[in-house]
């Protein structure tokens, strides 16, 4: 199984919003991932907005239009107005992210012990709506079995510990960890989707086996953009200036 690229641009809309101004345009470098051959297109609005806006998924919904097969995804916390936006606009996916408003970024996967009954009811809601619902999970079966029992339709596997662990002597048990749940999710149903530090050097071993059906990739697709062509228009500017 062929896995597909979504594109997180939330690290462009914080460039955005640090002007005042929309440049860079989200919706234009959405198009340009969309041009380049990604499947899809990712951001995960926080309530406060400090990078992508609720304004976003109106937008992106509109540009996913143009591309046969293009998919957005919608990740975040289920607080009221963001359901309410999924909702409206009908994105083909909604993440559910446990992160509380303040964190920096995500670090944990649902405990569906604690929180089982409040995601299946929202699983139920925005499924019945058309909208396929996805959760953040950590690599731990237990779990997985209990997100097969919300009704949701696929999980995210939460990466980091396997992206740190990334030419560690501990990577291949830690990769056979997640490998293993993918295949474990498969087993039950559900269709594996991963992200969370995943890059250009990290991400083959977790992907050739074809458990994964999609990566969400935004921090570090977005520094190695930089890192790739920050030379190069350097080159240029020093030509003009010359």
């Amino acid at each position: 199984m062929k896995t597909v690229l979504s594109v997180n641009l939330n690290k462009i809309a914080l460039i955005r919003n640090s002007r005042g101004r929309d440049y860079p345009s989200v919706k234009a470098f959405g198009r340009r991932a969309l041009q380049a051959g990604a499947g899809g297109v990712t951001i995960h609005p926080r309530p406060d907005q400090r990078h992508a806006r609720y304004s976003d998924i109106a937008d992106l919904s509109e540009l996913v239009k143009e591309f046969a097969d293009a998919e957005l995804n919608i990740e975040g916390y289920p607080e009221e107005e963001l359901i309410e936006q999924v909702l409206r606009y009908k994105p083909h996916q909604f993440t559910l992210v446990p992160d509380k408003p303040d964190q920096i970024t995500s670090d944990h996967g649902w405990d569906l012990n604690q929180d089982g009954e409040f995601v299946t009811d929202i699983v139920r809601k925005v499924q019945a709506a058309g909208v396929r619902v996805s959760l953040f999970m950590d690599p731990d079966e237990a779990q997985i079995k209990l997100a097969q029992e919300t009704g949701a339709k696929r999980i995210e596997l939460y990466t980091e510990e396997y992206a740190h662990a990334y030419g560690a002597p501990q990577f291949d048990a830690i990769a056979a960890k997640y490998l293993a749940c993918a295949r474990y999710a498969v087993s039950l149903g559900l269709t594996v989707n991963a992200g969370h530090d995943l890059n250009l050097e990290n991400l083959a071993p977790l992907v050739a086996e074809g458990t994964i059906a999609e990566v969400s990739i935004g921090h570090a697709l977005t520094v190695e953009a930089l890192e790739m062509g920050f030379d190069q228009v350097i080159q240029k500017y020093v030509e003009i200036l010359s």
